[in-house]
């Protein structure tokens, strides 16, 4: 039996100031960089000073102890520090919170994930931890690892439970690892979350294999704005190995592009890119591995990768490369953010993922993506799409910050909730915005989402006007449903206020791509653009959003960002709102808490 959905609510308790941040100029990163919590800093010890001091607001009881996961720094002096946290040595699962100080280190205010105490009835489990990872291998069919006791404070009330990771899980797509909650007490499977965000959803597959569809991907191997010439930096000039280099790839969907590798010796060649912090791509051999040290590097001669077919094994590497390092290069030029978790590391990517696989998967296990070749029927080309990339590698950014979280998923795979349906939305925002970044003639910027996959209705999902993609019925507006509607149809509310936020409503023509975007109530919406409409959805992720952000929570962070960047009574802020009200997630039905 399906267990009840109790609608989770992020609190955000927050003292009003006057100040207010610059206007954003995307090359001087107006969001200011995060700087990874590693050690005790100022900050940190000031929030959590605080946290305990305003205990009636932050929740912080006795027992708890908050580990700062990163602290991000505006130009005012003004800082955001995200914790997690544990209780009596044991992990809270919804304990997640971000306490925000003033440019002196004062207390401001917190976001928090659970509106209560996280301190379970008891701590004294009735099961043994081998009764868990049996009952978790039997929900998830594959090989539990050993459980380990939390509290899980995420459905209303804090829990003695389990958390067993299952590797091999049959409950997954592609035999992917999966993590099952136990309750310590009675036994229940609290939930069983797979530990890949899929592109493609298990639903929508079966949809497209229903309805007999082949995707016919749209490919783009004629030279293209981006080439580059093989060549070598001084230093391989001079004979000293490792180098950078710079070499050329012949895409599948993007054309020709430049690449930076690392060359080895005098001819051989890595698809590292040593300038990205060593991001790499490596090939998976069609095995399902969630390991990237398994994978097998590509290396070449003459540093020239691909062929722009099928045929070589590399013209995908070269998607993934492109792909990956123009995601990294969007963060970093936009908002400052220095790789995925911002923390000067670089992104991972393997390709030749399974045996068959018609998706593309961020895997939080393996902290990398994986791409498979399409599964011979609905999907006939490898996933590599840049959109893809960057809508996959977004979920990346997301886990290293708010790490929002789907309510429920159901015995096949689908995801459920508002909190992973705003998870779907930031990371196709955020992967047409890599898009427009990359600005590549082969795959022209636009606000759809998978439009080079072949489908035919022209795209998967679209931003302006969510309810044209059928095939996952997405939504254009809320509604109490919303609480439990599929994930990525759920994410066409947030994806279509931030499209008014950004282009306004009615008729537009962008790049050559027209867009006719409605209102829930007939009202017209002028944009602030793309720029700045990015920047308060970047700044809301990453300040005031946590692991169980809804919609309205959603409303409220992306106001708060828009006061912080514009001030309360300016244009963008009025227009955070009426973008909002416009998909119909206003102040007024904002849903009772607990519900």
């Amino acid at each position: 039996m399906r267990r009840p959905h109790i609608r989770r609510v992020a609190i955000a308790v927050a003292v009003t100031t006057a100040a207010t941040l610059p206007g954003p100029a995307f090359a001087s990163a107006p969001n200011g960089p995060a700087r990874a919590a590693t050690s005790a800093s100022s900050p940190v010890s000031a929030a959590r000073a605080a946290a305990f001091a305003h205990a009636s607001a932050t929740g912080v009881t006795h027992g708890d102890t908050l580990r700062a996961k990163d602290v991000m720094t505006d130009p005012d002096g003004k800082s955001h520090v995200r914790f997690v946290r544990t209780h009596r040595g044991l992990p809270v699962l919804g304990g997640d919170m971000v306490v925000h100080l003033g440019k002196r280190g004062e207390y401001l205010g917190v976001t928090r994930a659970a509106d209560h105490v996280v301190e379970p009835s008891t701590v004294e489990a009735e099961l043994t931890p081998e009764q868990a990872e049996r009952k978790a291998e039997a929900v998830a069919k594959g090989d539990a690892g050993t459980a380990r006791l939390v509290v899980d404070a995420r459905d209303g009330a804090a829990a003695l439970a389990y958390q067993v990771l299952v590797m091999d899980s049959d409950t997954t797509e592609a035999g992917g690892s999966s993590t099952v909650v136990v309750d310590a007490r009675t036994g229940r499977i609290r939930s069983n979350t797979p530990n890949t965000d899929e592109f493609i959803s298990p639903s929508l597959a079966a949809t497209l294999r229903e309805r007999g569809e082949s995707a016919t991907p749209r490919t783009g191997t004629a030279a293209g704005a981006a080439t580059g010439l093989s060549g070598l930096a001084s230093a391989a000039a001079a004979g000293r190995y490792p180098a950078t280099a710079t070499g050329s790839g012949s895409s599948l969907f993007a054309g020709k592009v430049a690449l930076t590798t690392t060359r080895t010796a005098r001819t051989s060649y890595v698809l590292k890119d040593p300038t990205r912090w060593n991001t790499e791509t490596r090939d998976a051999k069609g095995q399902e591995l969630e390991s990237f040290a398994r994978g097998k590097a590509f290396t070449d001669g003459d540093n020239k990768w691909g062929t722009g077919t099928t045929s070589a094994r590399t013209s995908a590497a070269v998607d993934a490369q492109y792909g990956i390092a123009q995601t990294l290069d969007f963060y970093k030029k936009t908002f400052g953010r220095k790789g995925i978790k911002n923390n000067s590391a670089g992104a991972r990517g393997m390709v030749h993922f399974g045996n068959k696989v018609g998706n593309a998967f961020w895997d939080s296990t393996c902290g990398c993506m994986l791409y498979g070749d399409g599964d011979g029927r609905v999907f006939k080309k490898p996933l590599v799409v840049l959109d893809v990339t960057g809508h996959e590698l977004t979920h990346g950014v997301v886990d290293a910050t708010a790490a929002l979280e789907p309510t429920r998923v159901d015995d096949d795979g689908n995801q459920y909730g508002e909190a992973g349906a705003l998870n779907e939305s930031l990371a196709d925002i955020f992967g047409s915005d890599v898009e427009f970044s990359a600005n590549n003639p082969k795959n022209p910027p636009n606000y759809l989402v998978g439009e080079k996959l072949g489908l035919a209705q022209k795209f998967l999902r679209r931003l302006d006007h969510p309810s044209l993609d059928v095939l996952e019925e997405t939504i254009d507006y809320w509604s109490p449903a919303a609480y439990d509607t599929e994930v990525h149809a759920g994410s066409g509310v947030s994806s279509h206020a931030f499209y008014l936020l950004a282009e306004g409503s009615g008729r537009k023509t962008v790049n050559g791509v027209t867009y006719d975007s409605p209102t829930y109530d007939g009202s017209r919406v002028t944009g602030i653009g793309r720029t700045k409409a990015t920047a308060v959805f970047y700044r809301a992720l990453t300040r005031y959003m946590v692991s169980t952000t809804d919609f309205h929570d959603a409303r409220k962070a992306t106001l708060k960002a828009a006061a912080d960047m514009y001030g309360a009574n300016s244009a963008e802020y009025k227009a955070v709102g009426s973008a909002w009200a416009a998909v119909n997630v206003t102040a007024a039905n904002t849903p009772a808490a607990g519900r």
